[in-house]
């Protein structure tokens, strides 16, 4: 008698897509050394996902960076004082709620290096994303944060 798979039945774990976007993170991690190697010697891609963030998202405080970026508030704050000190965000005190945040702002001299990386990353963006039509680029977008949001129901991290 042949047992029905089911298909949610543990299988290797190189088989999930865990794994695949393990493989595609690191890739995509590497991608982004040798970009920075090549083109930008002042921020590290580290520092760029931080800065773009602070630009993208205005008005943030520390902690909300940090949950946005999946990194403890500790090692936050070193990266944005690093970018502090080279002029590329300034801080300064805010309240939230009735309590006292530290807001970080992007300057002008980050939302040029963010300008400058962005116009120069575009090809390799392109490249990437000509194997994919608008549709299936969305599909995918999609199914990335369906997936994302489904793990993060089930990891514990501390922010």
């Amino acid at each position: 008698m042949q047992t029905e798979i089911n298909e949610y039945t543990m299988m290797n774990y190189i088989d999930t897509p865990s794994y695949d976007l393990e493989l595609t993170s690191k890739y995509t991690k590497t991608l982004l050394s040798q970009f920075f190697s090549k083109f930008c010697s002042e921020i590290s891609p580290e520092e760029f996902i931080v800065l773009e963030t602070i630009s993208t998202h205005r008005g943030l405080c520390q902690r909300d960076l940090a949950k946005l970026i999946l990194k403890d508030r500790a090692n936050t704050g070193r990266i944005v004082e690093s970018l502090s000190n080279r002029g590329f965000v300034t801080r300064h005190n805010d309240t939230k709620n009735n309590r006292l945040v530290r807001k970080v702002v992007i300057t002008d001299k980050g939302e040029f290096i963010i300008k400058e990386l962005r116009t120069r990353f575009q090809p390799y963006h392109e490249k990437m994303c000509k194997l994919f039509n608008n549709e299936e680029l969305l599909v995918l977008k999609r199914s990335l944060k369906k997936f994302r949001d489904a793990v993060s129901q089930i990891v514990e991290i501390q922010i």
